[in-house]
């Protein structure tokens, strides 16, 4: 199976460490979910995995060779993040078909028909300048180029920010259609994590630059809990375990609970429930935890 893998990637922006030596390992064959707050680093890590951006310290290797600089490797990949006119084009005047032509010659894989259906699909005007696009057609222009690149390894930065819900949900068809038709490797960074914890068979998630969690999307959920009852009565049956985001009414007690594996009981005065994908992120992300 191939492999991309960064060991040790350290990023410095002068004094500010953004990335704190991460070690990250993308199987292929599969759809990750990159998830963190804002300014965590996902961007730097997507740039830095794909040799857009170098490394402070560590190194990335696809199938045991360095990515950096590395033609054969990056004829592997697509990255494709949030567009803005000005500072990407540095002219507002270029054309979407003038764009998607130079996509053409980038990516080997190129497939101009499946291109020209998503155009469609998201009823772009070729002839359109980008910097008359609306922020949503933006986002479908990245996600054209990503799908139609044919990319083994395909990361998408953010590709529905300005998305409207029925081309989200369309975005999330497309994947799951080009994924069970291709089985190509899909890496999705969003901030809209409720809609697209479905798609991911595997979460990343960052924290203050480091990886905090990276498991099988199923057996992570498997043992996160939201336990509910009387304070004194939650804080026992919790003692052991890793409680994120504590809330407390009166004597009444809410908190998400985070084993090291299933849990097949729990005291029965207290009440147990499922947690998603993104009351686990956001519990996890509040200022309030408590160490087992």
């Amino acid at each position: 199976m191939s492999k991309l893998v960064g060991k040790s990637i350290v990023k410095n922006y002068g004094k500010d460490k953004v990335l704190k030596n991460i070690d990250i390992e993308i199987e292929t064959g599969k759809i990750y979910g990159l998830i963190g707050r804002n300014g965590v680093g996902k961007t730097t890590l997507l740039s830095i995995l794909t040799a857009q951006n170098p490394a402070t310290s560590g190194e990335v290797t696809l199938d045991g060779e360095p990515v950096w600089e590395n033609e054969k490797c990056l004829d592997r990949m697509c990255y494709s993040r949030e567009l803005s006119p000005v500072t990407i084009f540095g002219t507002n005047n270029i054309k979407v078909k003038e764009y998607l032509r130079t996509a053409k010659a980038f990516y080997k894989n190129w497939d101009q028909e499946y291109a020209e259906e998503l155009i469609k699909l998201f009823n772009i005007n070729k002839k359109k300048a980008v910097g008359k696009l609306s922020k949503g057609q933006l986002s479908a222009i990245t996600i054209i180029i990503a799908l139609a690149s044919k990319a083994e390894i395909t990361i998408l930065d953010e590709p529905v920010a300005g998305l409207d819900v029925v081309a989200r949900e369309q975005f999330y068809k497309l994947i799951i259609e080009e994924y069970a038709e291709t089985g190509r490797t899909f890496i999705i960074s969003t901030h809209i994590i409720e809609e697209a914890a479905s798609l991911f068979e595997k979460v990343i998630i960052l924290e203050d630059g480091q990886v905090a969690i990276e498991e099988n999307t199923e057996d992570l959920l498997a043992r996160a809990y939201r336990i509910s009852g009387q304070d004194t009565i939650v804080d026992e049956a919790t003692k052991d375990y890793k409680v994120f985001h504590p809330e407390v009414l009166g004597h009444n007690k809410v908190v998400t609970v985070l084993a090291d594996e299933p849990v097949s009981n729990f005291d029965c005065r207290v009440q147990v429930e499922p947690v998603s994908l993104q009351n686990l992120f956001f519990a996890m992300c509040s200022e309030e935890r408590k160490e087992a």
